[in-house]
């Protein structure tokens, strides 16, 4: 006999999926300060207190804009590539949890629910890709 699932199989269900998510965003969230934290002690081991003036910002380097540089970057341990890298873990971690929650509602077949969630990514992906 085929048909829906009963409400005890849904709850299991749910509840893992809930335990999945959770894990998720506890090991990105961990994964992004360690490699920050990474990237922080070599720039106080290379230069020591840094005389920094914040009255005028800098942002990243122009080099650690690209993929492939950054990469290249990370790979020679380069401290500002590394907390790079962080920052982009940490902003990933709820992308990735929004296409965890899509997959997981498609595997239920649950369409509202699958359409909601690529509604929160598109809106999340045009945040993140919308320089103008």
């Amino acid at each position: 006999m085929t048909g829906a699932p009963n409400r005890t199989q849904r709850s299991a269900e749910d509840a893992a999926m809930e335990r999945g998510m959770a894990r998720l965003l506890q090991v990105g969230v961990l994964l992004a300060c360690a490699v920050v934290l990474v990237g922080g002690t070599l720039t106080l081991l290379r230069h020591g207190a840094l005389r920094v003036s914040f009255k005028q910002f800098h942002g990243e380097p122009g080099a650690l804009r690209q993929p492939a540089a950054l990469l290249a970057a990370v790979l020679r341990l380069q401290p500002e590539a590394l907390v790079q890298l962080g920052v982009l873990l940490l902003i990933a971690t709820p992308v990735a949890r929004v296409l965890f929650a899509a997959g997981a509602f498609l595997r239920q077949r649950d369409w509202r629910y699958v359409a909601i969630s690529a509604g929160v990514l598109a809106v999340l992906l045009f945040g993140l890709l919308h320089t103008g």
